[in-house]
């Protein structure tokens, strides 16, 4: 049986992750391709339907959604991970247990994330109503080696050319595209 690949998309909140995981999803399904998204939002809605986002949560948290990956790649589904994982262990744990794994660091300014919130995290935290926001309160590790680096303030269509090209760099299995 054929394995799946993984690419997990990190960066702060509010860098522009899901943008770029939606568009690069885009992209490989319209020549062909099929991927399935890990979103954390949307996980987190199931795994942690009221999240206190401690660090023992966290844990729990993504080693639920590592599993899943391991789970999907292991039986031919291509991954995005598209969550901030702000402790590089998950990530690199997610690296040792998936065989085609690449790192995709969406490197935003925090300037940058605060002006975006859109969903209103660092708004809540300078009113000292969230108190474990990555970047502010929580420490956020960056990846040391990325696979792909994109700047989140840049064009769309570059970061998912940065990342494809990475993509193919490191051999991952590919649609066709023109």
């Amino acid at each position: 049986m054929k394995t799946g690949w993984a690419v997990w998309i990190t960066g702060l909140p509010a860098s522009g992750k899901s943008t770029i995981a939606r568009a690069l999803q885009a992209k490989l399904e319209a020549a062909g391709g099929t991927v399935q998204v890990l979103e954390s939002d949307a996980l987190r809605k199931i795994l942690t339907p009221h999240p206190r986002y401690t660090p023992e949560e966290r844990e729990t948290f993504y080693n639920a959604i590592i599993h899943i990956g391991v789970l999907l790649t292991s039986n031919g589904v291509n991954v995005i991970f598209d969550a901030t994982a702000n402790r590089r262990r998950w990530r690199d744990k997610a690296r040792e247990k998936i065989p085609g794994f690449l790192e995709a660091y969406v490197a935003t300014p925090l300037e940058v994330c605060e002006n975006r919130d859109p969903k209103g995290i660092y708004h809540r935290a300078s009113e000292g109503k969230a108190s474990t926001v990555p970047g502010k309160q929580a420490a956020y590790e960056p990846p040391e080696a990325p696979e792909a680096r994109v700047e989140g303030d840049a064009p769309v269509e570059g970061a998912v050319h940065t990342i494809l090209a990475a993509m193919r760099t490191h051999e991952f299995e590919l649609p066709s595209m023109a």
